[in-house]
């Protein structure tokens, strides 16, 4: 029976770990031609440049081939072809689709459609697991533990798809959050309840600074343009939190700074030199971490 990742909730917490295996695996012997044989499509229903290129440089990384788009206008649902068909037919050229759309929810759609497990890459505002499983595998490389952490997130908690799916995953190792963010990005308010329904403390505030001394992760986000209707509200929001390189003098030893990427302006560029940064590290960790995802579904690992 095909699997798909969809949402982080696709996975136990064993299955979670089990990634983090084999992302340590790929990452000491990473040219492992394993996928002989295999065609992955890769259909970008919205740009990327990162998550598209990593997952192509998985798959290559494997042996495999790679089959696709990244942009939709270049395909036949520019013709006015469905999305359901769309998909239908793609699913009989290859072994997997890994897809990023626009709309919320298209990944859950495609997943029911196709006959070979999707790859959520991205849906809207909503999800973006793979992200999630390469975060967390920079976090567990940084820290040496996922258990326990103290993890801050940071500007648009609202439809920042990356910070939703962190928090849900982090779920199973008792984290505490601090939620940093101005009132119109607050987090959503499902996933607050989300996090009181397992137990889980949080706090939210508008003060960067009042407890950055404390964290073990700092996880930034940038305020996302595309996502707003009105761009008066984003112009308003957009520079609401900067991170210094100053702000990090008496944060703890073993902080990290994440960011999903592509960062606009919300981290100076002179933080780039201090040890704590780890985002641009965190991008290698994608090529790994979407290597054992892609095999875990396919069953080759």
């Amino acid at each position: 029976m095909k699997k798909s990742l969809v949402s982080i909730g696709d996975f136990s917490k064993e299955e979670i770990l089990k990634i983090m295996e084999l992302a340590a695996d790929f990452e000491a012997n990473p040219n492992q031609r394993i996928l002989l044989g295999k065609v992955i499509a890769s259909l970008f229903f919205e740009p990327s440049t990162r998550t598209r290129l990593s997952f192509e440089s998985a798959i290559n990384r494997l042996g495999g081939r790679v089959i696709g788009f990244s942009e939709a206008s270049n395909t036949s649902i520019s013709k006015g072809e469905t999305f359901h068909d769309t998909i239908s037919i793609i699913s009989n050229y290859c072994d997997m689709i890994v897809m990023r759309h626009y709309l919320e929810g298209a990944a859950r759609y495609a997943s029911e459609v196709a006959k070979v497990p999707i790859v959520n890459a991205g849906d809207g505002a909503n999800q973006h697991p793979s992200q999630t499983l390469l975060d967390l595998y920079s976090i567990m490389k940084t820290q040496g533990t996922l258990e326990g952490l103290h993890i801050m997130m940071v500007g648009d908690l609202k439809y920042g798809r990356t910070v939703h799916s962190l928090l849900q995953a982090m779920s199973h190792f008792g984290a505490r959050f601090t939620f940093v963010s101005p009132v119109e990005l607050a987090l959503p308010r499902e996933y607050k309840e989300f996090l009181t329904e397992k137990g889980l403390q949080f706090v939210e505030t508008q003060d960067f600074n009042k407890y950055i001394n404390d964290v073990d992760i700092i996880y930034m986000t940038r305020v996302q343009r595309e996502r707003f209707s009105d761009l008066m509200e984003y112009e308003r929001v957009k520079n609401a939190y900067i991170l210094r390189n100053s702000m990090l003098d008496n944060t703890k030893d073993n902080m990290r700074i994440l960011h999903p990427l592509p960062r606009v302006n919300e981290i100076a560029t002179d933080v780039d030199a201090n040890p704590k940064a780890y985002y641009f590290q965190q991008t290698e960790n994608g090529v790994y971490t979407r290597m054992a995802i892609i095999t875990y579904l396919l069953g080759a690992k």
